[in-house]
Formats: C-alpha cells, structure tokens, sequence
C-alpha cells in the first residue's frame, strides 16, 4: 500500500465552487482505476470549520505502484492538475496498516476526513536489539485498530514517510470529523474506491 497526497492551496478570495465543480464534473473518472484502492477528493474552506485558507487536497492510496507512476509521470491523470494549477509537490508514504471502519457498508460515501502527521524521532533503543522504531509502530496500529472501531470511522490508514520519519495517520469519517489536536480536517467532496477490499486488514505485512 502506498499513499499520496498533493496540495493546492487557493487564494483567500477563490470561489470554492471551482473546485466543487471540478470534482462534481470528473470525480467519477476514477471509480474504476486499476491499482488504485481509493482517492478522497479533499477540500479544506476558509472560514469553514476553523480553515484559514482555501485548499484542494487529494489523497489516495494505491495497492499498485505501476498503475501509481502512470497516473502520475505517464499520462494517467496527473496532466490535468498540472496543466491547470501548476506543477505541486507531491507527498508519500509506504503504508503501514489499513482497517474498516463500521461506517465502511454503512453509509454510501463518507463525507469527512482528518490527517495527522506525527514525527518519528530516534526511539530509545532500551532493549539494546535496535527495535525500537519497530515497538512504536506496534503501538501506532495498535492505537489505529481502536480508532478504527468508533462509530462513524469508513477507512483508517497509516503510513511513513522514512525520508523525514514522519508518521501519517488517515480516517475517513461518514458525517464531521472529531476535533483533534495536530489534526486537519477535510471536507470529502467525492470518493472514488474501484478496489477499497483490496487493503489490508491490519497491518501491510
């Protein structure tokens, strides 16, 4: 499993129905993507919900990285954002764990989602084996599986990014996403999901 994220941040004085418009108009292009588990069409708008700016702000993740690298450098689809926004930076992380939440066969789309990013510093190797960052991410899915069980979760995914050791935690809610701290919420304007049951359930190895 591997996940991505790239975001657009807007002027302050962009009409966000742009963007609504978009993904109402090609959202579904998607929904049948090979190697492709799912892509949440994220949106944060300012002034709703505690945003301070306009952004748009897929995520997805691939079960496949072949059909990945063509949506992204082959022609796949990524051509369309560069062409009208301009070339993003895109973030990425190897997967770590991916559960169903009991929202998953509940509601028909999930319509919010949160993302926490979490720095890995140096454990402390207390056991003198070097397994410490190993023990930490046994805890993080740990804790996940737990999240993962509340009313209202669809999907909860984790991943790392070992270039800057930062742990990214992913849940897509059916209604409001909690507020949390070192969290930020999105609002989900579409979800393309051709292979969700392709994921794992629980840990990625």
């Amino acid at each position: 499993m591997y996940a991505k994220q790239y975001e657009i941040t807007l002027p302050a004085d962009y009409d966000m129905r742009i963007i609504r418009r978009r993904v109402a108009e090609r959202g579904h292009l998607l929904d049948d993507r090979a190697g492709l588990a799912l892509k949440a069409y994220l949106v944060r708008e300012r002034g709703v919900g505690g945003s301070p700016v306009n952004r748009y702000a897929p995520f997805y993740l691939w079960h496949d990285v072949g059909p990945m690298a063509e949506f992204l450098v082959g022609g796949g689809g990524f051509q369309g954002i560069v062409r009208d926004f301009g070339r993003p930076a895109v973030r990425h992380w190897t997967g770590l764990a991916a559960m169903a939440g009991p929202a998953r066969h509940a509601v028909a789309a999930p319509r919010a989602a949160e993302r926490r990013l979490t720095a890995l510093p140096a454990e402390p190797d207390s056991e003198g084996d070097g397994l410490g960052l190993a023990r930490r991410i046994e805890r993080e899915i740990a804790d996940l599986a737990t999240l993962a069980g509340r009313d209202g979760v669809h999907t909860a995914a984790l991943a790392v990014d070992p270039q800057d050791w930062q742990l990214l935690r992913f849940v897509l809610w059916a209604d409001a996403a909690p507020e949390a701290a070192n969290t930020e919420r999105y609002e989900v304007l579409h979800l393309s999901a051709p292979a969700l049951e392709s994921l794992p359930d629980g840990r990625c190895w």
